[in-house]
């Protein structure tokens, strides 16, 4: 993924990706909810993600529309974390998140289906 996106930009993004196309001023509600960001706030991160080709705009209404799968942000986001923080093995990262002992049953399971999936 060529496109870099910061935790205040993401949170623009996600906004889109649940909502779908929408305003300019919709996504601003939202985060204003959310955030308590003001509209100056959101509109100046809505207009850096266009910069980044992250999202489109159109008129009428400053209408935004998600350039970006939401799949494609995350994979990328997971491959820096396991690159920064786990020295590029993946099983680190699966051990480190087995280790918690806050797991259910029920993740346990859908981890260990992950598992024999790739086998």
């Amino acid at each position: 993924m060529a496109v870099k996106l910061f935790d205040s930009e993401l949170k623009v993004m996600c906004v889109l990706w649940r909502e779908g196309d929408t305003t300019a001023k919709h996504i601003s509600d939202v985060l204003k909810k959310e955030t308590g960001w003001n509209m100056n706030t959101t509109y100046t991160l809505i207009k850096r993600c266009i910069k980044k080709g992250a999202i489109e705009r159109s008129e009428p209404d400053f209408m935004c529309h998600a350039l970006i799968p939401k799949e494609e942000v995350q994979e990328a986001e997971t491959n820096e974390l396991i690159n920064k923080i786990y020295d590029g093995s993946v099983d680190k990262l699966f051990a480190a998140l087995l280790g918690r002992k806050t797991l259910s049953a029920e993740q346990i399971q859908k981890l260990k289906k992950i598992v024999e999936d790739l086998e």
